[in-house]
């Protein structure tokens, strides 16, 4: 076989292994949730949130308000070739507290129990958040008026 067409012969079965692994599901894992194991060392109306920092740690997410709960949340992704991923999976885990900081409940949630809900930081736009600081800086400069009106 010549050198050219042993050359091909690899860059064909290169794109072919390529575009057959572009095919194959990819997943991802984002979060975290703690095992079982250690949830069953939580007793509700005994541990308090410092024991629950100790034994499951502090999670990412908690309430609104500092004493309603910490969440753990963990998610699973799929991606197939270019499409969007999509979640497959996902874990919430709520643990409550009542107004003296002690275990009120454990709850655990999965996709079946509720919608799929995007997990993303909001942020607020304002009217001004285009123009840049330095031109809101300075864009008052030709409307001041030194005179004194008043007089």
């Amino acid at each position: 076989m010549s050198g050219t067409r042993r050359h091909l012969t690899r860059g064909v079965a290169f794109a072919a292994v390529f575009a057959l692994s572009a095919c194959a599901a990819q997943y991802r894992t984002h979060g975290y949730v703690p095992p079982e194991e250690d949830l069953q060392m939580i007793v509700p109306g005994v541990d308090t949130r410092a024991t629950v920092e100790d034994v499951v740690g502090i999670p990412t997410t908690s309430g609104v308000s500092g004493e309603s709960g910490y969440y753990y949340i963990e998610s699973e992704t799929r991606r197939l070739g270019f499409q969007r991923p999509q979640v497959v999976d996902r874990t919430v885990l709520a643990i409550t507290f009542d107004p003296d900081g002690v275990v009120r409940n454990i709850a655990t949630y999965g996709l079946e129990d509720g919608n799929v809900v995007p997990i993303t930081r909001r942020v607020t736009e304002t009217p001004d958040s285009d123009i840049g600081f330095i031109r809101r800086l300075f864009g008052n400069i030709g409307g001041l008026s030194l005179a004194n009106d008043d007089l």
